[in-house]
């Protein structure tokens, strides 16, 4: 078993060193960049991964392979839909607990917080995973296996994410690891959809737990690296008017039809937008209203999602959807024959801040070597995920793979594959332990 534990022991940390190239700035991109790091944070690293105590981590990580089969089964079974985590978060805390964590609550909006306390403690260290799915309640969520690939609605995204930390918190206890630094192990709620952050935003609210850094763990291959934050603006719009017969109220405005005038405004002036700087899109996502194929609607509504790695783009692109609406609500109101004008309504109902962090910055750094440690070359990318919010203010977070391989995500057929799954939860005990501080007085 012991060879199979990847390259982490002591030749790894030899050749670690010898792989000393200067950090250089990366710009941001739509797509990914590969990654550079500095001799320093690859030695810090190094020194981690040759630690004994660490290699006994690192091992039991591979050991506990059946185990997080199991686990990843179990909860994938416990419904966990948009704002309906509550059974979940009771399950998972009792297994946090199961694998050695006695300091554990569940907040006002359901995270789940586990906390591992440092020697020191002046600093504090979260690592979390969101425990909601996208999945509407009623889905099926039994899992098929069929070898090693589970089949299920959720499977990847993220109920991994959930087992990575039962994971990590069973290293720590089984190599008796101590960090300096206190640890939070947290399961977070509302990451999918109109769920909107909502999780992390309450960690990250003024007058919220403190939090010193942020390292969240999500999808994407083994080598990806979200530094950055997509920022999105979301809206329901919903256009009324009184409605009528097809024929015999024809003239009225109709709100279905002031619908699409605003679509069509957008869908010509949005590209403006979008077709310079930094990638920016836009997308209606849902639409509907009416009640009968000879009514005029008296209710006509739609979902519009924006998007920008780029703070500024993302309220260029906003501004130019206010315009279309007003735009397009006038045209129909110009238009009618009789009756009063339609209204409409702009309801926000997603926020996600855009922002970029330093891939210069520690957190960066350490993870880059950490995947080094285990023969991966980081690609750094921008994402909407757990640390948007703490990139958004400026502390360290990034975001890191749950490991295995994900086919399918977001839809019935989703599966999840264990290719090579332990190299990221060992890549992630290595950036772990360099950010809070392996205690190396009691190993």
């Amino acid at each position: 078993m012991k060879k199979n534990y990847l390259r982490l022991a002591v030749p790894i940390a030899a050749s670690l060193f010898l792989m000393g190239c200067e950090a250089e700035t990366v710009r941001q991109e739509s797509g990914p960049v590969k990654a550079v790091v500095s001799k320093a944070h690859q030695d810090e690293i190094a020194g981690l991964a040759s630690q004994p105590s660490v290699m006994k981590a690192l091992e039991s990580i591979v050991q506990q392979r059946a185990l997080n089969l199991k686990q990843h089964i179990e909860l994938t079974e416990i419904p966990a839909p948009p704002f309906g985590e509550e059974v979940r978060a009771a399950r998972f805390a009792e297994m946090l607990k199961e694998a050695g964590i006695s300091d554990i609550s569940i907040d006002e909006v359901g995270n789940v917080i586990a906390r591992r306390k440092g020697t020191v403690g002046d600093r504090v260290v979260a690592l979390g995973a969101h425990m909601d799915t996208v999945f509407p309640a009623g889905t099926d969520v039994k899992v098929r296996v069929d070898g090693d690939t589970l089949h299920a609605p959720g499977i990847g995204d993220n109920t991994r994410g959930l087992v990575f930390l039962l994971s990590l918190v069973r290293a720590f206890e089984a190599a008796n690891l101590s960090t300096r630094d206190d640890v939070l192990f947290i399961g977070t709620v509302g990451e999918e959809g109109l769920g909107d952050l909502r999780g992390v935003k309450h960690l990250f609210r003024e007058g919220g737990p403190k939090i010193d850094s942020f390292i969240g763990v999500d999808g994407g291959d083994n080598a990806r690296l979200i530094y950055g934050a997509v920022g999105s603006h979301r809206y329901r719009v919903t256009v009324s008017g009184p409605g009528g017969h097809s024929w015999g109220a024809f003239g009225l405005a109709n709100p279905h039809h002031a619908l699409g005038r605003i679509i069509q405004d957008f869908a010509v002036s949005g590209p403006a937008v979008t077709s310079k700087g930094p990638k920016t899109s836009f997308s209606v996502g849902r639409i509907g209203g009416g009640t009968s194929v000879n009514s005029i609607p008296f209710e006509s509504w739609m979902e519009v999602d924006m998007r920008s790695g780029n703070q500024a783009k993302l309220d260029e692109i906003d501004a130019a959807f206010r315009v279309s609406v007003d735009k397009g609500l006038a045209a129909e109101n110009a238009a009618r024959l009789s009756g009063p004008a339609l209204t409409v309504e702009l309801k926000q109902v997603g926020d996600r801040p855009a922002g970029l962090g330093d891939a210069n910055g520690a957190i960066v750094q350490r993870a880059v070597a950490a995947m080094k440690a285990v023969g991966i070359e980081a690609t750094l990318g921008i994402s909407s995920t757990d640390a948007s919010i703490p990139i958004s203010q400026g502390l360290p977070a990034v975001t890191i793979s749950r490991g295995g391989e994900v086919q399918n995500s977001h839809s019935p057929d989703e599966s999840w594959r264990d290719e090579k799954s332990h190299e990221a939860i060992q890549y992630g005990l290595l950036l772990l332990l360099a950010e809070a501080g392996l205690e190396t007085s009691t190993q």
